[in-house]
């Protein structure tokens, strides 16, 4: 077969450093959604849906078949924290986790993903990040251990 194809979905978390809610300003939370979904598409990485809350972000997109997924979370995370460093003194020591989380989405579950991820606002009035990231490993059967994956 002469021709290369894929059409793989990943949904992709990640939260703040400790958890800190540094995205409480709701301009700043989605002009910095604006530029990870710019990210992506320099990556070609084609998003389909992104949101969060002040402590997390949620992304669902279609992985180019020019990137490993770890090179392309570190340079969302990286290019992504540089930026919003630059929107005033009190976001200088914001950082992401070290961590993420990575899940595959079928093209028949991609529309509940997405709304899903867009209602990250309603979803965490009755849910932490931590149990609705627990639910996220336990439904796609990761075992997790709590030791060493809230940073």
């Amino acid at each position: 077969m002469p021709q290369s194809l894929a059409k793989v979905f990943i949904h992709v978390v990640f939260s703040t450093k400790h958890r800190t809610p540094w995205l409480k300003d709701r301009d700043v939370r989605k002009e910095l959604h604006r530029y990870i979904m710019s990210t992506l598409q320099a990556l070609e990485c084609w998003p389909s849906a992104l949101d969060g809350v002040e402590d997390h972000v949620h992304f669902l997109f279609q992985l180019s078949r020019k990137i490993a997924i770890m090179d392309l979370i570190e340079e969302v995370k990286t290019s992504s924290s540089k930026w919003i460093k630059t929107e005033g003194a009190s976001y200088r020591d914001f950082h992401w986790q070290a961590g993420y989380g990575v899940f595959s989405v079928s093209e028949s579950m991609r529309p509940t993903v997405i709304h899903y991820i867009q209602n990250q606002e309603e979803h965490h009035q009755r849910l932490s990040f931590q149990d609705e990231f627990r639910a996220l490993c336990t439904r796609h059967g990761i075992e997790i251990d709590e030791r060493y994956v809230w940073d």
